[in-house]
């Protein structure tokens, strides 16, 4: 069987999860492991396996606050993920955020979502999954490619680039040049923790690195030494989709 990674990543603090990607990066999102130390890059692997819903489970989702319409446009997306033939799992939606395992705002900058079942580890009036800039105003492809890319991560996947399969030859020194300055302003540890450290094959279900998926950081050209590189993709992967289905048959 096809395995794949299903796991996530931790960030160094909590502000800069929940703001350091600023507005307008928006191939960009953090993703993060709830709870425990949060030494950036070495205390993901105790929550890792963790991180899995069980196949059937229903995950209750509500939102905290946004446009309606807004909203509307991404219950519909986030469903894509269980539609028959992909996750046997229920997203529930309910206007009760005290009942709701994964509670989502518009209000804070960037987008990034806690990994699988860690969400139920953040505090009730605390959100778990962000869409800073969705706005009534967005395109239905950039709502469909950051709603399928966020809730990919409330369903237990990692981004792309760090699959421990590897096989991406960094130009690291055009990685720290581009990303040390705005809109990021990352720090090198920072680089290194969220583009250069892949998981332990250990701790992950994985496949070979898929350059289509939704879970795939826009890689330009310039950062690899073999000129690998990944667009914004705004769709579920052939791979994706098969992937999801054997981890929630």
């Amino acid at each position: 069987m096809e395995t794949r990674q299903v796991t996530g990543t931790t960030p160094e603090a909590d502000k800069f999860a929940l703001g350091q990607v600023r507005e307008n990066t928006k191939e960009t999102c953090m993703a993060w492991v709830a709870g425990g130390e949060r030494a950036a890059g070495r205390d993901r692997a105790a929550l890792v396996k963790a991180s899995k819903w069980t196949p059937g489970d229903v995950i209750t989702v509500a939102f905290m606050d946004g446009d309606p319409g807004v909203q509307a446009r991404v219950r519909q997306m986030a469903l894509r993920w269980t539609q028959p033939g992909l996750a046997r799992l229920v997203l529930s939606f309910t206007n009760d955020v005290n009942k709701a395992l994964v509670r989502i705002s518009f209000k804070f900058d960037g987008s990034w979502s806690t990994i699988g079942t860690s969400c139920r580890q953040v505090p009730k009036n605390q959100p778990t999954m962000n869409y800073g800039w969705l706005t009534p105003q967005s395109e239905d492809e950039e709502v469909q490619r950051v709603v399928l890319h966020e809730f990919g991560h409330a369903l237990g996947l990692i981004h792309e680039h760090q699959n421990p399969s590897g096989g991406i030859k960094w130009n690291k020194e055009a990685v720290y040049r581009d990303l040390s300055g705005p809109p990021n302003n990352w720090s090198r540890e920072e680089i290194d923790h969220n583009l250069f450290e892949p998981y332990k094959r250990c701790e992950t279900n994985f496949t070979k690195t898929d350059g289509t998926s939704i879970m795939m950081y826009p890689i330009k050209k310039s950062w690899t030494l073999d000129g690998f590189s990944a667009g914004l993709n705004t769709d579920l992967s052939p791979l994706d989709v098969r992937f999801i289905h054997q981890q929630y048959p």
